[in-house]
């Protein structure tokens, strides 16, 4: 029977895709790739395992409409907002540059207007789901090109639609300017009535629904008013994915979009893998292999222009050229929403069969380079910007910001990276009268901080020039506090080479970082998730009213332990533990004196503190006062606080003299 045909295909098709996806993983290359891999291997031009496609095809454009749907739920106006330079300025130069160079060139062989403007608009888009995916696994998302790169997929994401309206309009070849513009005008006339329309009726219709407190009808509805939405359009002359998309906008702009994401993701994940294999299976193998030099010249092509033309967009929306070559080549590949397009082009006979090959063998190809792409971005990027051209130019445009940081400071701090982290560290600091200095990639922040009276720099930390003009040769510490993991490795490199005594402190967001990052020349290195732990556990501990002497002690002991592992020995230091910012070679340590301790109850003299250890007493604090100069004959009490001085080995041999027990 039919119906049982085309279960076994989808049997076969879950099937070998799963082994597929499988094995790629363990490589660590992208599911997306998987899928387009399992439907080349099953299709009329593979194996052969699956010779009706016609069916595949129809749930991969309910695919599209999901993945769409989930795009307009994901849409946020806060996001748009904080990349807005990214996205309205960087993000429009990219599509419009990529697409006006390829449509030259397609124009420039021979073909069509309408068809070079389409090839135009497919090579223009990248693909959001490899990308966003393969910065996320690197930590690499709040990065300055993870920032730079997101803010160009949102911009090509929202042209996508644009794109799809253009194509029923392109396809007709009496379509003149004037036609288009006003085909154009009443489509978003009619988004806006419909947009504005459901923003009313979509929120009080979930509401009431959401008190029910029945769960599948809460599903049911979302996937009504993605699906009834999506049909309104094309019944009214518009696509699919464009309906699903406003009501993904509509659904986004409630209180319920987190849970309908939540609640539509399995489903929008398993028809894009049907819409990639079904995209997989109309790839010619026969084809590719007859024409394996043509396609792979227009990879390298393809590659090369969008790197070019994202590098422009980059570069003028304020970025330096290590961040802008960084980005274009994480973005130079062929996206998913290209797949989209192109089906459609092939559908209204806007590109014949043979540029559709040509299309899906080089797209296919890109999405497979790009996780070596990514992984030899940030090398490539460094390597072009250190050319001395590059660095003189550089050096230029940098001298009237740094010019006198480098005759003011000396024996100071610099800071790499205004966020958070920097921003505390600059407040103690200043407290403590240590002078410091800040360099921030963030134009913005830069501006807003230097106004303030911050003493606050433009420029690039992978920079030997910059680091120079900041004196980094008699600076005293240096505190990396970056999300940018491939940058954070080249500053501690650099650092060390202009600085060897410098004492180099990093914080990085993961703990498998550390060892590398202390193995490169970081003299201390604090992983975001370790610390978290211990604030986890110190937070529940003072929910308990446990000491907080006693949370502290537990808190170190913790570190001590489990950073022994990665630092090959060494007891780790803190920076605000320690006085290595004020007195070199000096180490700094206090104790609560505990109960039952060797030392509660005794004076210094009777404890011989400094004869058997070489540890000094400087001060301590009993209640809100504090005691300085402290002599032989003080008495230490139960929960007083002693501070002492001393080298490492003095200090750890103290350790018997305070706790309880030891």
């Amino acid at each position: 029977m039919p119906e049982f045909d085309f279960l076994r295909s989808l049997v076969l098709i879950f099937g070998l895709s799963a082994i597929v996806v499988f094995a790629l993983g363990k490589l660590k290359i992208p599911s997306l790739i998987g899928f387009l891999t399992a439907g080349v291997l099953l299709g009329p031009y593979g194996l052969e395992l699956v010779k009706d496609i016609h069916l595949v095809e129809i749930f991969a454009e309910i695919g599209i409409v999901l993945l769409l749907f989930t795009i307009g739920l994901e849409f946020s106006l806060k996001k748009i907002l904080t990349l807005k330079k990214s996205i309205f300025v960087g993000g429009l130069l990219q599509v419009v540059i990529t697409a006006l160079i390829v449509t030259m060139i397609t124009l420039y062989i021979g073909y069509q207007v309408n068809t070079s403007i389409v090839i135009g608009a497919l090579v223009a888009l990248s693909s959001t789901a490899i990308v966003l995916k393969l910065l996320f696994d690197r930590a690499a998302i709040d990065s300055p090109h993870g920032r730079v790169s997101m803010g160009i997929l949102i911009f090509q994401d929202l042209s996508v639609v644009f794109f799809i309206l253009m194509l029923p309009m392109l396809s007709q070849p009496e379509s003149s300017l004037t036609s288009i513009l006003w085909i154009l005008g009443e489509s978003l006339l009619f988004i806006t009535a419909v947009i504005f329309t459901a923003r009313w009726l979509v929120p009080k219709l979930l509401h009431q629904i959401v008190h029910i407190r029945i769960r599948e009808l809460f599903v049911i509805s979302i996937m009504f008013i993605c699906l009834g939405t999506a049909y309104l359009t094309y019944e009214l002359g518009f696509s699919l994915a464009l309906g699903a998309f406003i009501a993904g906008l509509v659904v986004s702009e409630s209180e319920y979009s987190y849970q309908a994401i939540s609640d539509i993701l399995p489903f929008k994940d398993s028809f894009n893998g049907l819409f990639f294999i079904s995209v997989g299976m109309l790839m010619d193998v026969n084809f590719f292999l007859s024409h394996a030099g043509y396609v792979l010249c227009i990879v390298l092509l393809v590659i090369s222009l969008k790197t070019a033309a994202t590098s422009v967009a980059a570069l003028i929306t304020g970025n330096n050229l290590r961040i802008s070559l960084h980005s274009a080549l994480i973005l130079s590949q062929i996206g998913e929403f290209s797949f989209v397009l192109a089906v459609s082009a092939l559908t209204l006979k806007l590109i014949s069969s043979e540029a559709y090959q040509y299309f899906l063998s080089s797209a296919i190809i890109t999405m497979l380079l790009t996780p070596l792409l990514v992984v030899y971005a940030p090398a490539l990027s460094s390597w072009v910007t250190s050319r001395k051209f590059i660095a003189r130019s550089g050096s230029q445009h940098t001298h009237g910001t740094l010019g006198s940081a480098r005759e003011v400071r000396t024996d100071h701090v610099i800071i790499v990276g205004f966020g958070i982290n920097g921003k505390n560290l600059a407040l103690v600091l200043k407290e403590l009268e240590v002078q410091y200095v800040i360099l921030e990639m963030n134009s913005q922040t830069m501006v807003k901080y230097r106004k303030e009276g911050e003493p606050i720099y433009y420029g690039d930390g992978t920079s030997q020039e910059i680091l120079h003009k900041l004196n980094i040769a008699r600076a005293r510490v240096i505190v990396i506090c970056i999300s940018d993991p491939s940058a954070t490795r080249k500053i501690v490199l650099t650092a060390r080479k202009m600085n060897p005594d410098l004492y180099i402190l990093v914080r990085t967001r993961f703990l498998a970082e550390v060892e590398d990052l202390l193995a490169i020349g970081a003299d201390e290195v604090i992983p975001e998730e370790f610390e978290t732990s211990i604030e986890l556990f110190s937070r529940v501990l003072k929910f308990y009213h446990m000491p907080i002497s006693m949370i502290g002690q537990y808190a170190e002991r913790f570190r001590k332990d489990h950073y022994q592992m990665f630092i090959r020995g060494e007891t780790p230091k803190r920076l605000f533990q320690n006085t290595i910012a004020l007195m070199p070679h000096i180490d700094y340590m206090s104790y609560v004196i505990e109960k039952d301790s060797l030392s509660a109850g005794k004076t210094l003299r009777e404890i011989a503190m400094h004869e058997k250890t070489g540890a000094l007493a400087v001060a301590v604090k009993r209640g809100n006062k504090t005691i300085h100069g402290v002599r032989a004959d003080f008495r230490l009490h139960e929960g007083d606080i002693i501070f002492l001085i001393g080298d490492k080995a003095s200090l750890e041999e103290t350790d018997t003299l305070f706790f309880k027990g030891r």
